[in-house]
């Protein structure tokens, strides 16, 4: 990985063109949504008010990994100075930035794209066409303000924890570092399918795009750093 980041970086972000495109010209999203969706009732199979479902992939995981960025902040701060601390910093470092980045970056693109939620689209019996990426809505419809549902913001904090992957050095480590972080990230992904908050393709654009800003925050950190992991 290290030796080869810039190819990793190419890789990630063809991934993530190809993505885009795969789900511009497929109706693979609204295929997966439809087994989601109840016709009869009109209703998703499962309630976003449901409350134990709604604490352990909403409420309750948002704050843990809230607390969990704070702790690392604190740490970072008030025990530099432990050894433990100098000897991963490089690594809390990057999973600080990229706790704060890619939720930023995430949050940015969601405010602009204006793209709709499967639940507010007309097929599903909301109100809005069902626009791709690319598409511009037509001049009949009349929208209010802009919608913020692309790509997958709730996932974004799980799926920014794959930078654990940097924080440590054996490679099993890392590897259940990243399968903790894809279990975390597409167990929030997959709780917003369910409820119809999000599309397939939301989550994995999002899970791409946090895979490809944590690569590039490694390049620059490691490149400024004077240690090598």
């Amino acid at each position: 990985m290290h030796g080869n980041l810039s190819k990793h970086i190419l890789i990630t972000s063809l991934c993530l063109f190809f993505t885009i495109i795969l789900f511009e010209l497929t109706p693979i999203d609204i295929i997966v949504q439809n087994y989601f969706f109840n016709f009869d009732t009109s209703s998703w199979i499962w309630d976003n008010k449901e409350p134990i479902s709604k604490f352990l992939f909403y409420d309750g995981i948002k704050k843990t990994l809230i607390l969990f960025v704070f702790l690392i902040l604190c740490s970072l701060i008030f025990f530099r100075n432990k050894e433990i601390i100098k000897t991963y910093k490089k690594g809390l470092v990057i999973v600080l930035l990229s706790a704060i980045i890619i939720p930023a970056t995430i949050g940015a693109l969601k405010a602009t794209t204006n793209m709709p939620c499967p639940k507010n689209i007309e097929y599903f019996g909301g109100s809005y066409p069902d626009v791709k990426l690319f598409d511009s809505y037509h001049i009949a419809f009349v929208q209010n303000k802009k919608i913020k549902c692309w790509p997958a913001g709730h996932a974004s904090g799980g799926f920014a924890l794959l930078s654990l992957f940097f924080l440590f050095k054996k490679r099993i480590h890392q590897i259940y570092a990243l399968i903790f972080a894809l279990t975390v990230g597409w167990s929030m992904g997959t709780y917003k399918m369910l409820i119809g908050d999000h599309f397939l393709s939301h989550t994995i654009i999002t899970m791409l795009i946090a895979w490809l800003l944590i690569l590039i925050i490694y390049k620059i950190i490691n490149s400024i750093g004077k240690e090598e992991y």
